[in-house]
């Protein structure tokens, strides 16, 4: 993914969320949530396709496992998150999870961000992008993706 510095939520998401349909059925704490590595590719994340395109490793998607960034401890697919909230307040809708750690011993070169996606569904639909702002890399160390003080995504109300 030629990620930038933007992160975001997919526009399906939401709307499948609100319409409660197959696809999200507002489950983010019941289901198994991951967070799989990306590098940069030619492919840019796109907030606003189908779907279908949203997927982890799907044959439509954007976000298939050749352009993703696997050590030890992070391994295809990703690895799920811990401790997930859901709060509403001051209508500020927030999402967020424990900072999400690989192995001590990895290699990771190159990763610009990650997919967070809905591993319970056959087709691992994506929730949300969150781009690193440029390449990140450890050499024989621990890989941690550091939430944002203010949540993995949120929405104001």
């Amino acid at each position: 993914m030629a990620f930038g510095s933007s992160s975001k939520i997919f526009t399906v998401f939401i709307t499948d969320s609100l319409n409660n349909t197959a696809s999200h059925s507002g489950a983010l704490l019941a289901d198994s949530i991951k967070v799989a590595l990306y590098g940069s590719t030619t492919n840019t994340p796109d907030q606003t396709v189908a779907n279908t395109l949203t997927g982890y490793n799907q044959a439509t998607s954007q976000w298939l496992a050749t352009y993703e960034v696997t050590a030890t401890g992070w391994p295809a697919g990703g690895l799920a998150l811990a401790s997930r909230t859901s709060t509403n307040a001051t209508n500020v809708y927030t999402f967020d999870a424990a900072d999400t750690a690989g192995g001590t011993t990895d290699t990771v070169t190159n990763a610009y961000g990650v997919l967070v996606y809905n591993n319970t569904l056959t087709t691992k639909d994506g929730v949300c992008y969150n781009a690193f702002g440029g390449a990140a890399s450890v050499t024989s160390g621990t890989f941690t993706v550091v939430w944002n003080a203010s949540g993995i995504f949120t929405i104001t109300v």
